[in-house]
């Protein structure tokens, strides 16, 4: 791959190409065009033909074409370019800018941390003029700015900073989409890519250190890219798994046909270091049919039956109209436990404040005991659930239960802010805010003891939608959370648009939180960025005292998990708090 070629590619693997309009780089823009008293400001991406602006001041037009683009020069040479006046320059007098009436430029470049230009920062104006040192610096600065903008939204939950490829969160919501969007039934079929074995893996970090094998997953990300096409989405979904979904209308027999087309390529996919030893795992499933976290585990399941059975691939040959069938028995069953309600209850999982070591509050979270089922997982009927007309039946029953449950503690002295989770349907019901507020008044309850926690995901649906009912129950005083920060639509913008609270670091972020550097690093950030905007911060998932050390440093204000205690019942947590049993002390 040439230096062109690998530009490109570290421009496309961004995907910020095309997006829309964001405020958090109009305002970068804006501020270059207000420094330099120049009409023109833009932030310029270099594509293989034209120059495409992600922002832009006083043009009209989204992308010019590349050739005798100055901004193309800032990429090629990752250097600052300045033209005082184009019809005096021998190459750009004729250029389309010149042509235009551009008679000035200065761009700074936009470089990635592997010493590739994607574009530039750039002003421009009508007339003449020459730049001083400081200016220069000036736009330097905007120019680094705009690159720490990039990479955050690109780093923030959905792209593996080794790989460049979308991570394990976008694959499942990837998944979820398509479930959506397609016709429910549809078979498709997902591959999964095992570089290493993991005793194999453990070696090659004792004698040559983890940066060879961060390396071969860089370079097995690249060549999987190659190997599938560029209309395939591939995906990095385990520390050396990657992942993939065959096109549309192949199935199993033919994507093993074409595995065994390819297995020089796919046995030395992982490199030197690999010995040959990658395997892959093919997962046939009903879209719609299978969670999206089932088939990442069926295919990881094949994977491993390849590497124990000393083949190249294994077809998932488990029959799954077993899980399809339960989904559509739970569903059908939950909506008779909504009019049976013994079949339901809330336990709370209490919040602690990490300053003064009290429980300062507890998230309701809903349980089922199903008739001869028993116990049935909520990872199983919540997100059922979500998707049908049950989620607001069900949301409803869990907020008066659980207000209900909050005028109960009051009236015994207990003051505890208790959070419920709403989801997306809940956000598109036209008088969700107003009921919630009639709720709180019948039980007598102040709204600023009710938090209600909604995912990025959902709000980001129907943002105007979402937005309207929030604003109303923020305004009746009820307090409000986003839950799995960091695995949705995470930007300066977006938090900044949102009438939120509390911000709730997802678990996902704790996992390794104490022996990776890096999830530290990107924990950290985030907990410094939410503060900064005037959020308080919670994390979740903290179940050892090594995390929860972690946590504490990055100055976040709450923590829950098993670390404190699991989910309890109501007079549990009344037990739990009374005997002392939390003593952040000796955590």
């Amino acid at each position: 791959m040439n230096v062109e070629a690998e530009r490109l590619h570290s421009l496309t693997q961004l995907e910020i190409l095309d997006t829309p309009a964001s405020e958090s780089f109009d305002r970068i823009t804006r501020l270059a065009s207000k420094i330099f008293n120049l009409p023109i400001a833009a932030v310029s991406l270099t594509d293989s033909d034209r120059q495409w602006f992600k922002s832009r001041i006083g043009v009209e037009h989204w992308s010019i074409p590349r050739e005798k683009a100055p901004c193309s020069q800032v990429a090629e040479s990752c250097d600052v370019v300045v033209i005082e006046d184009f019809l005096e320059d021998p190459f750009y007098n004729d250029s389309f800018l010149a042509k235009a009436g551009i008679r000035f430029y200065a761009g700074a470049p936009l470089v990635t941390r592997d010493g590739f230009g994607l574009g530039a920062m750039c002003v421009l104006g009508t007339t003449p003029r020459r730049i001083q040192r400081e200016e220069l610096t000036a736009l330097r600065d905007l120019a680094a700015t705009v690159m720490a903008q990039i990479e955050l939204q690109h780093a923030f939950g959905r792209i593996d900073p080794i790989s460049e490829l979308p991570n394990r969160t976008q694959f499942f919501e990837d998944l979820s989409d398509l479930a959506r969007d397609q016709a429910p039934g549809q078979r498709r079929t997902a591959v999964l890519v095992d570089l290493i074995a993991v005793d194999q893996m453990n070696h090659v970090v004792r004698v040559v250190g983890q940066a060879a094998v961060d390396d071969m997953v860089k370079a097995a990300g690249r060549l999987f890219r190659l190997l599938i096409g560029p209309q395939q989405k591939a995906y990095h979904v385990g520390a050396t798994q990657l992942a993939a979904l065959t096109p549309a209308g192949m199935d199993e027999i033919a994507c093993g046909d074409f595995l065994t087309a390819q297995a020089e390529r796919l046995r030395n996919l992982g490199g030197p270091h690999a010995l040959g030893s990658t395997v892959v795992g093919i997962a046939p499933f009903p879209l719609g049919g299978l969670p999206p976290i089932d088939v990442l585990r069926i295919a990881q399941g094949a994977a491993q039956d390849a590497r124990f059975t000393n083949k190249s691939f294994q077809i998932h040959s488990q029959i799954l109209d077993t899980a399809s069938q339960r989904s559509f028995m739970l569903l059908r069953d939950f909506e008779a436990a909504l009019r049976n309600p013994a079949e339901l209850r809330l336990v709370y999982q209490p919040r602690i404040d990490l300053a003064s070591g009290r429980c300062v509050g507890a998230e309701a979270l809903m349980r089922w005991t199903h008739p001869t089922l028993g116990p049935v997982s909520p990872g199983e009927f919540i997100p059922l659930i979500e998707r049908m007309a049950l989620a607001t039946p069900a949301t409803a029953w869990v907020l008066e239960t659980a207000i209900s449950q909050i005028a109960h503690w009051r009236g015994a002295g207990i003051d505890l802010v208790v959070s419920v989770n709403i989801s997306s349907t809940n956000l598109h019901e036209q008088d969700f805010a107003f009921r919630v507020s009639k709720v709180l008044e019948r039980h007598g309850v102040p709204a600023e003891w009710l938090e209600l926690e909604v995912t990025e995901t959902a709000v980001m649906t129907d943002t105007a939608q979402a937005l309207v009912q929030l604003n109303e129950l923020a305004a009746a005083g009820i307090r409000l959370a986003i839950d799995d920060f960091g695995t949705g639509y995470s930007s300066l913008a977006y938090l900044q648009r949102l009438p939120v609270h509390v911000v709730k670091i997802d678990r996902a972020f704790m996992i390794d939180l104490d022996v990776d550097p890096r999830q530290l690093s990107l924990v950290t950030m985030m907990v410094a960025m939410a503060k900064h905007l005037g959020h308080r911060v919670v994390a979740e998932g903290v179940e050892t005292l090594a995390v929860l050390k972690l946590v504490q440093a990055t100055d976040c204000d709450e923590a829950q998990g098993y670390h404190f205690a699991r989910p309890m019942a109501a007079d549990e947590l009344v037990y739990w708090i009374d005997s002392d049993l939390l003593n952040l002390s000796s955590c």
